[in-house]
C-alpha cells in the first residue's frame, strides 16, 4: 500500500526525509516561497552541450525552455520597420472612380482606386508631363530671315511639325521624314536646319542688352565624328593589334625618357656635390693657413646626402670612443663598402688606422671622396653606355633609310634632343625596329670596365 511519502514523490510535492510524513511544520509555512524560487531557478538552468554553436542551441531551447516556433516570427524591432498597429479607428474608404490624364489629348477616360477624399482632384502624375517648346514662326519672319535656297517652306514646316510631335528625337524624326515628297536629308542636315532657325529667331526676338543662350550645332563636326566611329568599328583584328603595339611602344619611350631625366638629375646632383666638396676643402685650407678665428664666415652650404658619406655626429653626453666616428653608416650599401675597401687596399691605406682626432677626420673625408668618385664613375659609365647605344641605333636607322646622315650629321646621336627625335621617327615608321641593335657593351662587360677604370684611376692617384 502506498504511503504519504510515495504520494508526495509522485505529485512532486517534496518534503523532508527526517520529518514525519503528513505533518505540516513551521518551516513549511515560513520557507514555502524560498523553496518555490529555488525549485524554479533549478529548473530554468540548462547547460548548452559542448561542441554545439550558440545559434543552433538557441533554435532548440530558450531561457524558459519553450518549444521552438512552428512559424517564423520576429518579436524584435531592431533595424526593421515597425509594423502597422491597427487601432480601433474607422478605416478611410476607397472608391473606384474615373480619371483623365492631361498629357493625352484624345479625351480617354480610365478608372482606378482612389481614396474618397481625393475625388475630383487632378491626376497626380500629370506634373511629370514635360514637353519641348518648339518655336513658331510667321510667314513674314520666314520670308525676311529664315529663307534658304536649299530648303522650301513646306519642307521646313514638315520638319518643325515632326520635331514638335516627337520632342526633338531626331533619329525618330529622320525615320518619319517624308523622303518621297521632299529631298532626301540626313539627320545632321535636319539638326542643322532646326538649330539654325532657332538661333535666328532668338536673335530677332531678343530684347537688347540681354545675354542670349543660342544653341549651336556643328554639322561638319558631327559628320566627321560619325565617320571616325564607323572607321573605328570597322577595324580589322590586325589593325587593332598594331594599335596596341604602338601604344605599348609609346609607353616604353615615355618610361625611358623619364629614366633619362632622372639619371640626368642624379648626375647633376653628383656634379654639384663634387663642386661643393672641393670648395669646402679649399675654404678649410685657407682658414687653416690664415688661422682665422671666425669660422662662421667661411662656412659653406651643407653638402647633400648624395655627396659621398654623411657620418653621424656624436654630441650626446657621456664617454664615447673616437673609433665609433669611423664606422660607416647603415645607408652605405654592401656594394659600395666592398668597392671602398678595395680602393683603400690599392692605395695602401690601413682599413682600421689609429683613431686620433686628425686621423679620424682625414680618414672619413678620404672615404667620402672615394665614394663620391665611385658614384661619378658609375654615372659616367652609364652615360657612355647610353651614348654608345644611341650611336648604334642612329646607324641602324640611317641604314634603314628613315634618317639621312646629311640632314642630321654624325654628332647628333650624343645629344638628348636628337635621341628624342629619333624615337619619334621610330614610332612613325611602319617597320618595327629593335631598341638596341647589337649593343657593344653588355652589363657584364660594363662592370668589368668600371672595375678596370677604378683600379687604373686609383693607381694614378697613388703617391710615388
Amino acid at each position: 500500500m502506498a504511503t504519504g511519502a510515495d504520494v508526495r514523490d509522485i505529485l512532486e510535492l517534496g518534503g523532508g526525509d527526517t520529518e514525519t510524513p503528513g505533518i505540516i511544520n513551521k518551516k513549511d509555512i515560513i520557507n514555502a516561497d524560498k523553496k518555490k524560487s529555488k525549485k524554479s531557478s533549478e529548473t530554468l538552468t540548462f547547460k548548452r552541450p559542448e561542441g554545439m554553436h550558440r545559434e543552433v542551441y538557441a533554435l532548440l531551447y530558450s531561457d524558459k525552455k519553450d518549444a521552438p516556433p512552428l512559424l517564423p516570427s520576429d518579436t524584435t524591432q531592431g533595424y526593421r520597420t515597425v509594423k502597422a498597429k491597427l487601432g480601433c479607428k474607422k478605416v478611410r474608404p476607397w472608391k473606384w472612380m474615373p480619371f483623365t490624364n492631361p498629357a493625352r489629348k484624345d479625351g480617354a477616360i480610365f478608372y482606378h482606386w482612389r481614396r474618397a477624399s481625393e475625388e475630383g482632384k487632378d491626376y497626380p502624375f500629370a506634373r511629370f508631363n514635360k514637353t519641348v517648346q518648339v518655336p513658331v514662326y510667321s510667314e513674314q519672319e520666314y520670308q525676311m530671315y529664315l529663307h534658304d535656297d536649299g530648303w522650301t517652306k513646306a519642307e521646313t514646316d514638315h520638319l518643325f511639325d515632326l520635331c514638335r510631335r516627337f520632342d526633338l528625337r531626331f533619329i525618330v524624326v529622320h525615320d518619319r521624314y517624308d523622303h518621297q515628297q521632299f529631298k532626301k536629308r540626313s539627320a545632321e542636315d535636319l539638326k542643322d536646319r532646326y538649330y539654325g532657325i532657332c538661333a535666328k529667331l532668338a536673335n530677332i526676338r531678343a530684347t537688347p542688352g540681354t545675354d542670349l543662350k543660342i544653341p549651336v550645332f556643328d554639322a561638319g563636326h558631327e559628320r566627321r565624328r560619325k565617320e571616325q566611329l564607323e572607321r573605328l568599328y570597322n577595324r580589322t583584328p590586325e589593325q587593332v593589334s598594331e594599335e596596341e603595339y604602338l601604344i605599348q611602344e609609346l609607353r616604353k619611350i615615355e618610361s625611358r625618357k623619364k629614366e633619362r631625366e632622372k639619371k640626368a638629375q642624379d648626375l647633376q646632383k653628383l656634379i654639384t656635390a663634387a663642386d661643393t666638396t672641393t670648395e669646402l676643402r679649399r675654404a678649410e685650407r685657407k682658414a687653416t693657413k690664415k688661422k682665422l678665428p671666425q669660422k662662421k664666415e667661411t662656412e659653406k652650404p651643407v653638402v647633400p646626402e648624395t655627396a659621398g658619406i654623411r657620418f653621424p655626429d656624436f654630441k650626446s653626453a657621456g664617454v664615447t670612443l673616437r673609433s665609433q666616428r669611423m664606422k660607416l653608416p647603415s645607408s652605405v650599401g654592401q656594394k659600395k663598402i666592398k668597392a671602398l675597401d678595395q680602393m683603400l687596399t690599392e692605395l695602401g691605406v690601413d682599413l682600421n688606422p689609429m683613431p686620433t682626432e686628425e686621423i679620424v677626420q682625414m680618414f672619413n673625408e678620404l672615404r667620402s671622396d672615394l665614394v663620391l668618385l665611385y658614384e661619378l664613375k658609375q654615372a659616367f659609365s652609364s652615360c657612355e653606355y647610353e651614348l654608345q647605344m644611341l650611336r648604334h641605333r642612329f646607324e641602324a636607322l640611317s641604314k634603314s633609310g628613315s634618317i639621312s646622315l646629311v640632314a642630321l650629321g654624325e654628332g647628333v646621336a650624343g645629344d638628348s634632343q636628337a635621341a628624342s627625335s629619333i624615337e619619334e621617327i621610330k614610332t612613325e615608321g611602319k617597320d618595327p625596329i629593335i631598341d638596341v641593335v647589337g649593343a657593344p657593351l653588355t652589363p657584364n662587360s660594363r662592370k668589368r670596365r668600371e672595375s678596370a677604370s677604378s683600379s687604373s684611376s686609383v693607381k694614378k692617384m697613388k703617391k710615388p
